[in-house]
């Protein structure tokens, strides 16, 4: 049963780096439809006012959020620039509302792979107008194809804006050199364990080796008072944070548990109950092929529960 979940959920996360595939859905409105009815226990919705009333809900409840206008790898500059209006509405809306969330965004959703100086005239623009919201922009990671250009434009970046954060990758071997460079700013620190398939020698499997990098690396940004979230569904490596916390005796504006949307939500009410800082992630629009793949392959017995919502 181990390796059938293994194997399907290495599946999972090769089809989620299937661009023909998104393009195939995105043009099949019957198929999106369809697949779109899984997708809903994940995403916030189509649209920002869609979202912004579930981010109100979870505003009440006492969670902290972040929105993200999800995509990736668009490869004109109108599709960049049309999305980057769309997360400089999203500062604008959490202005004006006051919704306590943060913005996330993949940067070759915004032109990185297109061109970086691109990419970073447009992260300026909505680093430009989040500062004006009192919020921070947080840069998501993607395939290890782009981890170089990625983390450049956040060191670029970050020389400029002070409410700008990163995420990290656990599971990649080059994390351990990477970290010690990225504390060199003030920036937050997103630690995930990773989800993209990558090529063989770049990343630890899932496991306990993995669990221990993870938490080795908490602990350095804990040890070190460095804004972080822990970014995570795994119960185990939450239980053990709590600890580094307590060890740490660090204080509760300098991190948060994070979790995304539709996940695993029982642990987090839970973290919050006990006084922790606590965030939910929501994404929303239509590009949600990849991340609901994604989403998946986390747990691939999930996969009876998408074929249960694809019937309802």
């Amino acid at each position: 049963m181990e390796d059938l979940l293994k194997i399907g959920a290495n599946a999972l996360r090769k089809a989620a780096l299937n661009e023909t595939a998104k393009e195939y859905l995105l043009e099949n409105e019957t198929l999106f439809q369809i697949l779109k009815k899984a997708a809903n226990r994940y995403i916030g919705g189509d649209t920002l006012t869609e979202a912004v009333e579930k981010v109100k809900v979870a505003s009440e409840d006492g969670f902290k959020c972040s929105l993200e206008f999800i995509g990736e790898s668009t490869r004109s500059e109108v599709e960049a620039l049309s999305a980057t209006d769309e997360f400089v509405s999203i500062c604008r809306a959490i202005s004006h509302i006051e919704l306590n969330s943060t913005i996330s965004l993949d940067l070759s959703h915004i032109g990185l792979a297109i061109s970086p100086e691109l990419c970073l005239h447009h992260l300026d623009l909505i680093c430009t107008e989040a500062a004006k919201a009192g919020t921070e922009v947080i840069i998501s990671a993607e395939g290890t194809d782009r981890t170089d250009s990625v983390l450049k434009t956040y060191q670029d970046i970050a020389k400029k804006h002070q409410n700008v954060a990163i995420t990290l990758q656990a599971y990649l071997y080059r994390t351990q050199e990477d970290i010690h460079d990225l504390m060199q700013n003030n920036g937050r620190i997103r630690l995930v364990k990773g989800a993209f398939e990558t090529p063989n020698g770049l990343s630890l499997p899932r496991g306990k080796a993995l669990n221990d990098a993870y938490l080795g690396y908490l602990d350095l940004l804990l040890s070190k008072d460095h804004l972080c979230s822990i970014a995570t569904h795994d119960h185990v490596i939450q239980q053990e944070a709590k600890k580094l916390i307590e060890l740490h005796r660090s204080d509760r504006t300098l991190y948060e548990f994070e979790s995304l949307y539709g996940i695993r939500n029982d642990q987090l009410q839970q973290l919050k109950s006990e006084g922790f800082p606590t965030k939910h992630y929501f994404v929303y629009g239509k590009e949600w092929y990849l991340y609901l793949c994604n989403r998946i392959a986390e747990y691939p017995l999930n996969i009876f529960q998408a074929l249960d919502d694809l019937v309802q």
